[in-house]
């Protein structure tokens, strides 16, 4: 990985405490942001690709051998949060695992990483410009994942799937 392109994300505070409280000793994991083909290197050094984005959107097409865990479920009316997000990551992965957390353009994968971050996990990295693309922090365009000539995969891959990410057990 190139530590040039890869930046600290300050997590800010996430504890819902008032202004002015003092800060409490549990420091917040710091999340490295990378580039796709950062996160193609990290997954030959082991680190798991988790797609946040709903089902159909996964079935679409995702980076090959990521597993799908979604943030928001597809509805009638639009993306609705899911409610067992956090309860799957913790029963499938371990907190230390190495993680690469992408979506379709990076606003997803930034909360689930804070969500993550909370709940104690920290080995995690957002792969900032997602599966089609994102901005940089000057808003200019950055290709994602399926722009950038990486591997893709489609449908339903064995052990890829939300329903069998539910089977997984943590390494």
């Amino acid at each position: 990985m190139t530590e040039s392109l890869a930046t600290p994300r300050n997590q800010g505070d996430l504890s819902g405490r008032a202004a002015g409280d003092k800060p409490e000793t549990n420091a917040v994991a710091e999340i490295k942001a990378v580039t796709p083909q950062e996160a193609a290197e990290l997954l030959t050094q082991g680190y798991v690709y988790v797609d946040v984005r709903s089902e159909p959107e996964f079935e679409q097409g995702h980076p090959e051998g990521a597993l799908n865990v979604p943030l928001l479920h597809a509805s009638p009316v639009g993306l609705a949060p899911n409610p067992e997000f956090l309860d799957v990551m913790n029963a499938a992965f371990g907190k230390g695992e190495a993680l690469v957390i992408g979506c379709k353009a990076g606003g997803r994968s930034k909360k689930a990483v804070d969500a993550l971050a909370a709940a104690g996990f920290t080995n995690l990295v957002d792969q900032t410009a997602g599966f089609d693309a994102g901005r940089d922090a000057f808003g200019r365009p950055l290709p994602g994942w399926s722009r950038s000539g990486l591997p893709v995969a489609t449908g339903k891959p064995p052990g890829a799937s939300y329903a069998d990410v539910k089977q997984r057990k943590p390494r």
